[in-house]
């Protein structure tokens, strides 16, 4: 975890060594992805520093020696090199590279295909107005997930393996994958590894060619994709009507319950979502020092272990509260990462989670989390899809403002 700090003696020059044309922009621009690289290592290893906290104190004296490396990693490898390059003129760039830059931009943004930069884990870091479309994706609302989230759940492990496999540098590929919102219309995705700029890491340009025939023929228009698309079926139209009395249910309870009661609040809001949205409800009230405050499940479930069970042991809620960002799982690959209930079992094991919710209360996206919320649906319910994640990520705000309204607003309204 720990870089070895660089001697005095191997400092890089203030200035660039005499050089220029071609081989001094080459030299320059391997500068300027070396320092990219070293800056996401230090990044990295500073993470792991910060998950650290939590050791003994004894053996804190290790971590802060590591943490005094990394800063003489900064003060002696990594400040020289950056005087270095924006000497050179390489760090923002000169004005005619940012109008190509701006240019490029809007050229990706005006194309008509689809077409979304992810990284290699598929987490998406620009999407065109075509593909926010295409995907049904409101603007920025894709920005930093998965771009699998809009598929199928059976095309997520190809897309994702593919994905990594351009970004390691083995070549482009090509699949076929079908969008939640059209399941029955294949999509062909074509991936290509691309390096922005002077980024440290390989992207992925994705394009999306709607309507594409299985027998590889050539696609078909955006437009006949659209008017071959199939309306909303009395399954979806039903389900997007349930959300509505979800949330007109969930205005009512927190518009009724007693201001300044905060564990209130929370149990109201857990007693809409449960049952109808949700087979379990997880509350935890604080971000810092948590605590659990209602936990409703089944009839027959394990309710009072999960209720015992310390906050600070569920990883996924420690994440929420620490990140701020929801979390949607379908089929959860890692049993532990709710954590073990009083009786030492895993909570998703022996709750049976199918798919889980897990939203920390923000009132604004700037203020403090309030507290976490944490849904679980098990055996044959459908999973939570992407459009109820987004309406319990609404309702969440919802709830950490009426967390903290106080009786004096109250009374004055």
């Amino acid at each position: 975890m720990v870089s070895s700090s660089v001697s005095p003696s191997s400092r890089v020059p203030a200035r660039p060594p005499p050089g220029n044309g071609a081989s001094g922009y080459v030299r320059h621009m391997a500068k300027t992805e070396e320092f990219g690289e070293d800056i996401a290592d230090f990044v990295r290893r500073v993470t792991e520093l910060k998950s650290a906290r939590s050791v003994p104190p004894d053996d804190l004296g290790t971590v802060l020696d590591a943490a005094i490396f990394e800063l003489d990693h900064v003060a002696e490898r990594l400040m020289p090199l950056y005087e270095q390059l924006a000497a050179d003129g390489h760090l923002g760039g000169s004005v005619p590279d940012r109008d190509e830059q701006r240019l490029l931009r809007a050229i990706f943004q005006s194309l008509p295909l689809p077409v979304a930069l992810v990284d290699r884990e598929s987490v998406v870091r620009r999407m065109n107005a075509a593909a926010t479309g295409f995907t049904g994706a409101r603007a920025g609302y894709a920005t930093g997930r998965p771009l699998t989230g809009f598929l199928l759940h059976a095309d997520r492990v190809a897309f994702r393996s593919q994905t990594a496999a351009v970004a390691r540098g083995d070549g482009d590929r090509s699949l076929t994958v079908h969008l939640q919102r059209a399941p029955h219309l294949p999509v062909r995705a074509t991936l290509t590894a691309l390096r922005p700029g002077a980024e440290p890491r390989t992207a992925v340009l994705v394009v999306l060619q709607p309507g594409t025939r299985p027998t590889g023929s050539r696609g078909v228009p955006l437009e006949t994709f659209r008017a071959h698309a199939p309306a909303p079926d009395l399954g979806e139209a039903t389900r997007h009507a349930a959300r509505l009395d979800l949330s007109d249910a969930m205005t009512t309870a927190l518009l009724t319950a007693p201001a300044g009661d905060r564990t209130a609040v929370l149990e109201r809001a857990a007693d809409v979502l449960h049952g109808r949205f949700a087979d379990w409800v997880v509350a935890d009230e604080g971000a810092a020092g948590q605590r659990r405050t209602t936990v409703l499940g089944p009839g027959d479930a394990p309710v009072g272990d999960v209720l015992a069970q310390d906050p600070a042991a569920c990883p996924l809620v420690v994440e929420a509260a620490r990140g701020g960002a929801f979390v949607l799982q379908v089929r959860p690959e890692d049993p532990e990462s709710f954590g073990r209930d009083a009786s030492g079992a895993p909570v998703l094991v022996r709750a049976q989670v199918t798919s889980l919710l897990c939203v920390p209360l923000k009132g604004r996206p700037d203020g403090p989390v309030e507290g976490v919320l944490t849904l679980f649906r098990s055996g044959a319910r459908l999973a939570f899809s992407m459009a109820e994640a987004q309406a319990v990520d609404v309702m969440s705000r919802h709830i950490a403002l009426a967390m903290t309204r106080d009786t004096g607003a109250a009374g004055r309204d």
